[in-house]
């Protein structure tokens, strides 16, 4: 029996009447909106963060790590839980966490308090994110109606991205860095209340624990994985700085694959990894969520250090772009109908191919037009366009049971593969500028992020094309 139907029996059974599905899409879409804001907000604020705490580059990299580690980390636990105990029930609990890791990160007071902030922030989303999926997926039936609605939740995640830099411009400019991070409390305060109030349970009815051993284990190995591609930044892969923590984050993750294959309840089942939608949808958002992740974060440098622009005017620069990423994953249902789900995968991620291409030329000296706006425009719309099928390619196959370790999951690797591609790109950068700070030197250690990340998008365009199944229920 399906999630659905199991919540609306619950409902029957409390007397209740049952909420409109538009309601439950909405709410569920406000927790994914803060969520991923977050993921963004925070990047016009890195200067005015580093100048207020004293945090060095390798500090700055860890205010956006920190969130994303923990958010990547612990989301197939969080997921798993929200079929154990309950999607409201979780979902009230991240939201709650959440909120209150927000408070504490605007009223941080030195370096270390914004780290521990965001990494509980990070925890909060994790336990929140996979059931604002599972909440849309359990309120639609399969099929066309179901793809538009998480077309729906995936523009509204996108958008979230998007406009973190035109909400965080704003704050800073008008208020201080502080307020990219207390704003999240009156809005997930009022959120919090709607979703108490109006949101109606649904769990799969079973015994199974939680693999609290997988979760911790998958997290530290990211983490050691991350820490350790920093650390070349500064000292190169050689050093046994990088190699220590390089070596102990893949023992972990090989360590957390022994533990699922043995344990009777795996946070990640290897049944789930031999559906081929499952797999492949998965490894296309791993690889476009490690290029995609990296966009705002160097374009908001190139913007400010290299162009000069305020916070205020680089987010406002991002407006074309959020909008594209919008207007790119409400157009892919209708695409999906007439190309299939696979084809507009495929044509996305060129799309978004071309315009890392275009960015890659930028220059010092650059124009808004041709170095900001028109492939900033392009990549956002490409990665709007894969983003919605791949997410109904990445839930369509598994059972009821396991709609919230999938829907975890979805965010997983799109989450880990841009916390760890920022790392990567991040040293790239770092490489290529050796030590130089001057605009002409920034600008070509951004381009050859954009080049490198255009590279790899050509390379999983051909991947799934190959890989991901032709033919889904939402075709």
């Amino acid at each position: 029996m399906s999630l659905m139907l199991r919540a609306a029996e619950d409902t029957r059974a409390s007397g209740r009447t049952a909420p409109p599905t538009w309601l439950l899409v909405a709410l569920a879409c406000a927790g994914q909106f803060l969520v991923v804001l977050d993921v963004s907000v925070v990047n016009v604020a890195l200067p005015s963060m580093r100048t207020d705490l004293g945090l060095g580059v390798t500090g700055l990299q860890w205010v956006v790590n920190a969130y994303t580690i923990a958010f990547a980390g612990f989301m197939l636990l969080g997921g798993r839980a929200g079929d154990l105990y309950g999607h409201k029930r979780m979902f009230l609990l991240g939201l709650a966490l959440f909120t209150l890791a927000s408070l504490g990160g605007g009223l941080a007071q030195d370096g270390w308090h914004l780290l521990v902030a965001r990494t509980v922030q990070g925890l909060g989303a994790a336990v929140l994110a996979p059931s604002t999926l599972t909440i849309v997926t359990s309120a639609v039936p399969e099929g066309p109606a179901r793809a538009r609605a998480i077309a729906t939740w995936m523009a509204v995640g996108a958008g979230g991205g998007a406009a973190g830099g035109l909400v965080g411009g704003v704050l800073v400019d008008a208020l201080s860095w502080r307020w990219v991070l207390l704003i999240n409390v009156p809005v997930g305060a009022v959120v919090l209340t709607g979703a108490a109030w109006r949101l109606v349970e649904s769990r799969a009815r079973d015994r199974r624990r939680l693999d609290l051993p997988g979760a911790v284990l998958v997290t530290a190995g990211l983490a050691g994985l991350a820490y350790g591609i920093v650390q070349t930044e500064a000292v190169g892969w050689t050093a046994a700085v990088t190699l220590v923590p390089l070596f102990a984050g893949l023992v972990l993750i090989g360590a957390f694959l022994a533990v699922e294959a043995r344990t009777r309840a795996p946070l990640m089942p290897p049944k789930l990894l031999r559906l081929r939608s499952v797999a492949s949808a998965n490894t296309a958002m791993f690889l476009c969520g490690g290029v995609m992740f990296c966009t705002w974060y160097f374009m908001t440098l190139y913007a400010q250090t290299v162009l000069g622009y305020t916070p205020l005017e680089a987010g406002l620069a991002g407006i074309p772009s959020s909008l594209a990423v919008v207007l790119g994953a409400q157009l892919a249902p209708r695409l999906m109908r007439v190309l299939g789900a696979r084809h507009v995968v495929v044509l996305g991620i060129l799309v978004a191919a071309v315009g890392f291409g275009w960015q890659s030329t930028m220059t010092a000296d650059g124009s808004y037009v041709t170095a900001i706006m028109i492939p900033g425009v392009l990549m956002m719309a490409g990665g709007g366009l894969s983003a919605t099928p791949l997410a109904a390619l990445a839930t369509s196959g598994a059972a009821s049971g396991d709609a919230g370790l999938v829907s975890g999951l979805v965010n997983t690797s799109r989450t880990m593969g841009g916390s760890l591609g920022l790392a990567v790109m991040s040293t790239i950068a770092a490489a290529r500028t050796a030590g130089g700070t001057s605009p002409e030197a920034l600008t070509d250690g951004y381009a050859l992020v954009f080049r490198t990340g255009g590279t790899v998008l050509v390379v999983a365009a051909v991947l799934m094309l190959a890989w991901l199944p032709r033919r889904t229920p939402t075709d």
